[in-house]
C-alpha cells in the first residue's frame, strides 16, 4: 500500500505537469472503446432480471442497463456481450477485469462498496428479502418458521440477513446451501427444504419456474433492505460516470415523459429546458461524459426509459406482474429519483 507521502508526491507531480484528474483516470473506458463492446456480468438465469429466452437472447432489467451503456457509448445497444455468473463468481470476475461492469441483481452494502474495490453506480431495483413456502406447509407468517430447513444461495447477503432475523425472533433453522439460484428452487420443489429465502423479486421469478406455481406463496414479511444496482471497479471515474448516468438518464426520461416512441420528436421539438439538455438540444453534457451529444437519445430510443424497462421485464407487461411499489418514481410515491442533467 502506498504511503500518504508517496500519494501526495504523485498528486503534486500531476499538478506540476498540468494534468487533470480525468487524464489519469482508469483504463476501462479506453479498453471498452478499443474492443468495441461492453463485457457485462449478469446472473446465471433469473427471469425479469437477466436470463436467456427460448431464442437464446438475453433479457431483463439488468441486461437492459448493460444495453443502455452500449447505446450511450456506441450508439448501438447490441454492442454488448454477456457473461453469466453465479453469486460466488461475480465479484472476482469484476475485480479481475473479466467483465467491464456487473449488472446482476447485486445488493449495495458498505462492505462491498468500501472493502472490495467496487463502486455501485446506482439502484435499478429496490428490493427486500422474503420467504417462499409451499402452501402445504400451512404457514402464513415467517414467524411460524421455527425449526425450518431453509434453502439459501451461497455468496449472497441473504445468509447474514437470515441469521439475524431468526436470532432476533428467538427461532432456529437448518441452512441448506447451494451455489446456484436454480438449485435452491429445485431443492424446495423436491422437499429438501421447507422454505426458500432470497430477494422478493427473485422469489417471484423463481416461482414461475415451478411445475405448479400456485402451490407456493411468498410470505408477507420483508426482512431487509436490498438496493440492487450496477457495479464497476473503483479508481475509474470516467467509466463509473457513464454507467451511473446511463441509469439516471432512464429515470429522468420517464419523469419527463420521454419514451422510446417520442424521443426523436422531443429531441427536435420540445421546449422544456430539462428535456432539451438531456437530449442534447442544448449544452454539451455528453462531452462532459466523453459521450456523443445524442447519448441519452440513443439510450431511450433503443432501450426505453426506466418505466418502459420495468414494465416490460418485471411489471404489468411481464410474466412476473410485480407492482412498481418502491420502484415508482419519487413523485408517484416511490424511491426512484435521479439528479438533473444540467
Amino acid at each position: 500500500m502506498k504511503s500518504v507521502k508517496t500519494t501526495l508526491t504523485s498528486m503534486v507531480a500531476v499538478a506540476t505537469l498540468g494534468l487533470s484528474v480525468q487524464a489519469v483516470a482508469g483504463p476501462t473506458l479506453d479498453a471498452v472503446v478499443k474492443k468495441g463492446f461492453v463485457q457485462c456480468g449478469i446472473s446465471d438465469g433469473l427471469p425479469g432480471f437477466s436470463y436467456a429466452d427460448d431464442k437464446g437472447q438475453f433479457r431483463g432489467i439488468d441486461v437492459d442497463v448493460c444495453r443502455g451503456v452500449a447505446a450511450a457509448l456506441f450508439g448501438d445497444a447490441t454492442k454488448v456481450r454477456f457473461s453469466p455468473l453465479t453469486a460466488k463468481e461475480r465479484f472476482t470476475a469484476l475485480q479481475s477485469g473479466e467483465v467491464d461492469m456487473l449488472s446482476r441483481n447485486t445488493t449495495w452494502t458498505s462492505s462491498r462498496d468500501s472493502g472490495m474495490g467496487l463502486n455501485f453506480a446506482g439502484v435499478n431495483y429496490y428490493d427486500g428479502q422474503g420467504f417462499l413456502v409451499s402452501t402445504k406447509l400451512g404457514v402464513k407468517s415467517a414467524k411460524e418458521l421455527d425449526g425450518a430447513a431453509v434453502c439459501i444461495q451461497a455468496g449472497t447477503t441473504t445468509e447474514l440477513n437470515l441469521t439475524d432475523y431468526f436470532r432476533a425472533n428467538g427461532m432456529k433453522y437448518t441452512p441448506i446451501t447451494y451455489d446456484k439460484s436454480d438449485e435452491t428452487v429445485k431443492a424446495l420443489e423436491a422437499g429438501r427444504c421447507d422454505v426458500l429465502t432470497s430477494d422478493q423479486s427473485q422469489l417471484y421469478a423463481q416461482r414461475i419456474k415451478l411445475a405448479n406455481p400456485n402451490d407456493y406463496v411468498v410470505l408477507p414479511e420483508v426482512i431487509s433492505k436490498e438496493p440492487l444496482g450496477p457495479v464497476v471497479r473503483q479508481g475509474d471515474d470516467e467509466w463509473f460516470n457513464i454507467v451511473r448516468w446511463t441509469l439516471f438518464a432512464m429515470v429522468n426520461a420517464e419523469e419527463l415523459g420521454v419514451t422510446s416512441a417520442n424521443v426523436e420528436d422531443m429531441a427536435k421539438n420540445s421546449q422544456n429546458p430539462d428535456v432539451r439538455r438531456m437530449l442534447g438540444a442544448e449544452g454539451e453534457y455528453g462531452k462532459d461524459l466523453r459521450l456523443p451529444k445524442d447519448w441519452a437519445v440513443q439510450i431511450v430510443k433503443q432501450v426505453g426509459n426506466y418505466g418502459e424497462m420495468f414494465e416490460r421485464n418485471v411489471g404489468k407487461n411481464s410474466e412476473l406482474k410485480i407492482e412498481r411499489g418502491l420502484n415508482a418514481l419519487w413523485n408517484q410515491g416511490g424511491l426512484q429519483y435521479a439528479p438533473p442533467i444540467r
